[in-house]
């Protein structure tokens, strides 16, 4: 049975939560694979709202097995309350339903702390963090030092671990201005969560092989977006984890050759959180009406999202890096009523013309948008569910954007309900 991996193919809030949840319903397994709870996925069923931070989106489907894998970073309180809110809203989630892969890195107090004293005191460029610890826990992830959920099933080891992370810890706050973590306060805080985050510690890597050579279909779900990569984003302002389709594999323990499809999630215009370079921002009033159009601000954080016009050369780019085999493409509805469209097909550099996104910092941020406009259309696309319910205009933005990136679309969606979707290719196709 085909396996499909969802990759956001922008800088995030794509819309993943909705197409997961979709394509979940064919899915027998839904595995996290990467970030942590800094990511933010809004589901709409029923006219219910399920906002999911580090759960996968699958939980709200009964008779499906979720899974956070190993390249995931749990905060295990977060994670708890997290379970408590949506247990609230009617939805069922037991060790049955719910397995952590035991090799999960753990977020801690002190690593939130440490997150928010480095970015209140950059006085260089701020890197626009959540401030919720993932990037100090990746860190003590490679510089071996981090706990991992098994861990908390032996108290000795718990010491161990937590008196190797004190000594790196207690050093960079020193430097911080920081008082010593309060090494007692942190044990005792994880030898009462451990029974509650134990119950779901499983071989996630053994579940996962057996599941795929018993047939069973498995959809993995990433976080953020391609641009926020650590290796092939707009670094500095990036993740601390790799977010490319090829993390699937590494982030559960199931080897690549069992991915039968990846899907990048495309939203029809562009948006961006925090900071960093943005090409085709728009700070006028096209952009304000997209913000309001689109509801514009992150699931976790709250935040404004910053808009602009459709970087074709930029999601070309993350469709190559991804191995992306179709994109679903979201917010369609939100371009209705736009007399005129324009789409960025390359780049203007110190008077030569690019058709990628530089690596160098100083040259992504110097990148001007060479822009090809298109007519819009005056009618609503919004609740489409085929391709008739579409006006001519809107059908030929979308094979226009299919001809820039290179790549087919395989899904679009027409609205935040999960039955407002056009299925072009489905990708569990055997």
């Amino acid at each position: 049975m085909a396996n499909v991996v969802v990759v956001g193919a922008q800088w995030g809030d794509e819309g993943k939560g909705k197409i997961v949840d979709w394509l979940s319903e064919r899915a027998d397994v839904i595995a996290r694979f990467q970030g942590g709870h800094n990511a933010g996925h809004t589901l709409v069923i029923d006219g219910e709202v399920y906002k999911l931070h580090a759960l996968p989106s699958g939980v709200v489907r009964g008779g499906k097995l979720s899974i956070i894998g190993n390249g995931v970073v749990l905060d295990p309180w977060h994670l708890i309350e997290e379970i408590k809110t949506l247990r609230a809203q009617g939805v069922t989630i037991t060790p049955d339903t719910l397995m952590i892969a035991e090799n999960t890195p753990l977020i801690l107090p002190f690593h939130g702390e440490l997150d928010r004293a480095r970015e209140s005191q950059n006085s260089v460029a701020k890197i626009g963090t959540t401030g919720r610890g993932i990037g100090p826990c990746y860190e003590d992830k490679v510089g071996r030092r981090v706990i991992r959920v098994a861990d908390l099933a032996d108290d000795a080891t718990l010491e161990l671990r937590v008196d190797r992370a004190l000594i790196h810890h207690d050093a960079l706050r020193r430097g911080l201005g920081l008082e010593p973590v309060d090494r007692i306060a942190v044990l005792s805080r994880l030898r009462a969560v451990a029974p509650e985050v134990l119950q779901y510690a499983a071989p996630v890597w053994k579940v996962m092989n057996d599941k795929r050579k018993a047939g069973k279909r498995i959809l993995f779900e990433g976080a953020q977006g391609s641009l926020l990569d650590i290796d092939f984003g707009t670094y500095p302002f990036v993740t601390s984890s790799n977010v490319i389709a090829g993390q699937a594999a590494t982030g559960t323990g199931i080897g690549p050759g069992s991915i039968d499809f990846v899907l990048g999630i495309v939203k029809a215009y562009t948006t961006r959180v925090g900071e960093g370079p943005f090409p085709t921002e728009l700070e006028d009033a096209d952009g304000q009406r997209l913000g309001e159009r689109g509801h514009e601000f992150g699931t976790t954080t709250g935040r404004k999202r910053r808009c602009g016009w459709f970087d074709a050369v930029l999601v070309r780019q993350t469709c190559a890096t991804s191995g992306v085999n179709g994109i679903s493409l979201t917010k369609l509805d939100v371009l209705d009523g736009f007399e005129t469209l324009k789409i960025c097909t390359g780049y203007m550099l110190d008077g030569e013309r690019l058709e990628y996104l530089p690596t160098a910092a100083d040259q992504q941020a110097r990148c001007t948008p060479l822009y090809e406009e298109m007519p819009g259309w005056s009618e609503s696309t919004e609740g489409a569910r085929s391709w008739a319910d579409l006006p001519a205009a809107a059908i030929k933005y979308v094979r226009r954007v299919e001809e820039l990136i290179q790549c087919p679309v395989a899904l679009l969606s027409t609205s935040p309900e999960r039955d407002d979707t056009i299925l072009v290719t489905d990708p569990f196709a055997d």
